[in-house]
């Protein structure tokens, strides 16, 4: 057998690290051959892609891998990848720190005939710690091409505290599969297990995202603080939660490191009581730098309306000039819960306007502000709100400028409405000159006119039924507030 390395200069992040070539002959038939790589210090994720020839004369190639202590896994011939990192791994191998030196790779060959020879090629990728791309369980989208997808971004597993009922009918720890199996049936493109602090649902995650080919699993946690709770997505490395301690002295220590961890933070019920009857639940942080926070749940569970609502919380945070997008989250803890129970899985449901089913190009889209909540967790109802001045044009979470006495032309799209209505509120509140509109149809657009003073204002639609309770809860178009988070 010969075997080479090569060191490749990777252009992209699709390139591999190195590249392990070689060749296998007849005579090395129920043979296991070791292929050392090194693996350097402060690597969070390796990830190995294996391909070889001569399959069509019957040759036959397995692969393991052991790092420099101990061995982390045997996938024989059934896969022809694999990742692991400190939190999740392909099924076959063991999540567990990423030992920097001399790993190797284990070749079986269970067949090759006597006068084959064949060539394999394995491609090693090494992800460094403190990458700020955002990570995922799938290889490539699930879906392409733009529109609006639906998820939920807040649930619970036996990773922390959600249940169900075991075969007997006890109340158990529930497993992750049943809370995915839970969003299938619901018709949810995508969601976020949330589990308390932890980072040992993301093992499950990895595992089951082949199977749930059509729901995309978005990596996620909520962070659990005394000052208070919050959701981050799209980091599987543990984030030190304990704030008030000596390595995490402050809100505003973890949201700078969270921050320059690539991952989203998402304010969880912030309107939600804080003491023994929910510890830590209500957002109170001494100080909370607020420019670093891209999103809040407004809508928690079932609590739109109410003492306990968070759409106050959000709406100050709009009047003092920054942007955070609303979102909403069951807060799941029994994916059996029926369908229309509040906070049953997919209740409320986070409608985004994405470029593709894809952890980052949902992440995107939250953070862009293309978003509305559906308080009914419909499958099809649609908000979608523009604002136009002169020739600029923004949709919701965009921004455009408008001078004294400027007019604003506004225009909301609503799909199965009907019998309903919709508000459009400026900084928070109605105005007369922009009344209610009865909704009459399936699938209608209805404008308005709003005049601009020239300051800073947000505009938000809303659908609102005919008591005026709140069903879809729309971001603002941002008039005049500059181009960053904050002026």
């Amino acid at each position: 057998m010969v075997t080479t390395l090569l060191l490749v200069l990777a252009a992209s992040a699709q390139q591999p690290n190195l590249v392990l070539r070689g060749t296998v002959k007849g005579d090395q038939n129920n043979t296991y051959i070791e292929v050392p790589f090194d693996v350097p210090a402060n690597t969070e994720r390796v990830t190995v892609s294996f391909h070889y020839t001569g399959k069509e004369e019957r040759t036959t190639l397995d692969i393991g891998v052991q790092d420099p202590q101990r061995f982390r896994g045997w996938s024989g011939g059934n896969k022809s990848s694999f990742t692991i990192s400190a939190t999740d791994a392909t099924p076959s191998y063991l999540p567990g720190v990423l030992l920097p030196g001399t790993w190797k790779l284990w070749i079986g060959v269970p067949n090759i005939r006597p006068q084959s020879v064949a060539s394999y090629e394995a491609n090693v990728s090494f992800e460094p710690a403190g990458k700020g791309a955002p990570e995922g369980f799938a290889d490539a989208p699930l879906r392409s091409g733009a529109g609006w997808y639906r998820g939920d971004l807040h649930m619970h597993t036996a990773h922390s505290d959600g249940s169900c009922k075991s075969q007997n009918g006890n109340k158990v720890p529930c497993p992750v599969f049943v809370t995915l199996q839970a969003a299938a049936a619901r018709g949810l493109d995508f969601v976020a297990v949330t589990d308390h602090n932890t980072v040992s649902h993301f093992d499950a995650l990895r595992e089951l995202q082949p199977y749930f080919d059509r729901l995309l699993l978005i990596p996620g946690r909520e962070i659990t603080t005394f000052e208070g709770h919050a959701n981050l997505y799209g980091t599987t490395r543990f984030v030190d939660f304990r704030v008030g301690s000596a390595p995490v002295p402050d809100m505003k220590t973890l949201l700078q490191r969270i921050d320059a961890s690539g991952a989203l933070f998402s304010i969880n019920h912030p309107g939600a009581p804080t003491g023994e009857a929910c510890m830590g639940c209500g957002w109170h942080p001494k100080a909370t730098e607020m420019r670093l926070v891209s999103a809040i749940e407004a809508v928690n569970g079932g609590t739109e309306e109410g003492p306990y609502s968070g759409v106050p919380f959000w709406e100050q945070q709009l009047n003092a000039g920054y942007r955070p997008t609303a979102i909403g989250g069951s807060d799941n803890h029994n994916p059996e819960l029926p369908p229309d129970k509040p906070g049953s899985v997919g209740s409320p449901t986070t409608v985004v306007y994405a470029p593709e089913l894809s952890v980052p190009g949902i992440l995107a889209a939250i953070r862009s502000g293309r978003v509305f909540v559906d308080l009914t967790a419909s499958k099809d109802r649609l908000l979608d709100f523009t604002a136009q001045a002169g020739t600029a044009k923004a949709t919701m979470g965009g921004s455009l400028q408008a001078g004294p006495g400027d007019t604003v032309g506004l225009s909301a799209r609503v799909v199965e409405c009907a019998g309903a209505q919709l508000r459009i509120l400026v900084d928070g509140r109605p105005q007369a000159s922009i009344p209610s509109v009865a909704i009459t149809s399936a699938d209608q657009t209805l404008t308005a006119e709003w005049h601009s003073d020239g300051q800073r204002h947000w505009l938000r639609a809303d659908v609102v039924s005919q008591s005026g309770k709140l069903e879809l809860l729309g971001n603002p178009v941002y008039v005049s507030f500059g181009s960053g988070a904050r002026e």
